[in-house]
């Protein structure tokens, strides 16, 4: 499977973690809160876990505090669509690829819900064939990319596709609110929205670019692996709560990220013979600060091994299921040295899934 091209999209307003913060203080949700709540929103918002702006599906900031079920639906049915149409199409135009060459499309989504699904819609948009096949893949949290990927490779294995669009889109503003949970108000003080599509084929297509981060390049998909511990299910999941969608985050979760991504990663480098000094390039999710700093010590990687991830985190915040997705467009247009590449995502099950690239340049 070849990655022909990747697409990525936020909404246009950007609010940086002061000015949440100060938002936050004049409402009467902070008001309610207790004196340990009001002191972490503080301390995350203020400099901790490394996100300094994020883009939220809001005109205004204090929109984030009405929080009504049914304001907070027209904002997912509002903006996913939105947003996966604009990275798909992205993707699509960095590959070269017609709409009418789209075999298949795979949506990936956790912060919504829609009947028909996210697929139907941006086909739509997309202007894809009507016979195209289209699945929507919900409840994979955060790591939910990497399986999308995944079912992508196995229609074009098939042979019954030859070119799919893989997509994931979030907008954690509709499912972000305030109260005495530490796990709820953390939430809400990391995540962001945003949208990432890959453009995926058996063969290059005949329209690709001459210039861009794909030219003369090639990037093979060439396995995967994934774990998943349902004994960890609790640590970190989402749940309807009064009519609202609340994310479930425990203390637990850096540890559990950085023990399964390491297994798993010894798992994909078991696969072909390789070991870590081969890999040129790490395409890491990451849920916050404390998660890559976890990471950095179990993989024993240096520093500079996650900085895109870290540049991505505080430039977007945690974007869910996207967010890996954001880090490989970085790598790709900062044309990141060629070899093999490792990416990686975890998210609710408790779940982790890794992958690796080949990535060639021209002779």
């Amino acid at each position: 499977m070849l990655v022909t091209g990747v697409g990525t999209a936020v909404p246009q307003k950007r609010y940086s973690q002061r000015e949440c913060w100060e938002a936050v203080r004049r409402t009467a949700q902070f008001a309610r809160l207790g004196g340990p709540a009001r002191a972490l929103l503080e301390r995350v918002l203020l400099g901790g876990q490394g996100v300094v702006t994020r883009h939220l599906a809001l005109e205004d900031i204090d929109e984030a505090f009405v929080i009504d079920p049914d304001v907070l639906h027209r904002r997912y049915r509002t903006h996913a669509p939105a947003l996966a149409s604009r990275a798909a199409h992205e993707a699509m135009r960095k590959a070269g690829l017609r709409a009418g060459e789209v075999d298949a499309l795979l949506v990936s989504t956790c912060t919504g819900y829609l009947c028909p699904g996210l697929t139907s819609h941006v086909a739509e948009a997309l202007g894809l064939r009507p016979d195209a096949l289209l699945l929507d893949l919900v409840g994979q949290g955060c790591g939910a990319a990497l399986p999308n990927l995944r079912a992508a490779e196995a229609l074009l294995a098939s042979g019954r596709c030859g070119h799919v669009v893989s997509a994931c889109v979030e907008v954690c503003s509709a499912a972000l609110y305030i109260d005495d949970d530490p796990g709820v108000l953390v939430s809400a003080c990391l995540f962001g929205d945003g949208a990432g599509a890959v453009a995926l084929s058996t063969v290059a297509p005949p329209g690709a670019p001459a210039s861009g981060p794909f030219a003369g390049r090639r990037v093979e998909w060439k396995g995967a692996v994934s774990l998943t511990d349902p004994d960890e299910r609790e640590s970190l999941r989402m749940e309807w709560r009064g009519g609202l969608l609340r994310n479930i985050l425990t203390q637990r979760v850096p540890r559990l990220a950085a023990g399964r991504a390491t297994q798993v990663l010894a798992l994909g480098l078991a696969q072909q013979e390789l070991s870590r000094a081969d890999v040129r390039a790490w395409i890491l999710h990451a849920g916050g600060r404390t998660v890559l700093e976890a990471l950095r010590a179990e993989a024993e990687l240096s520093r500079g091994d996650t900085l895109r991830s870290e540049g991505i985190l505080a430039r977007f915040g945690n974007l869910s299921s996207p967010f890996v997705l954001f880090v490989l467009q970085a790598a790709l247009e900062e044309r990141e040295a060629a070899g093999w590449w490792w990416m990686s995502s975890f998210g609710a099950g408790f779940s982790c899934h890794g992958a690796l690239l080949r990535v060639e340049d021209p002779a």
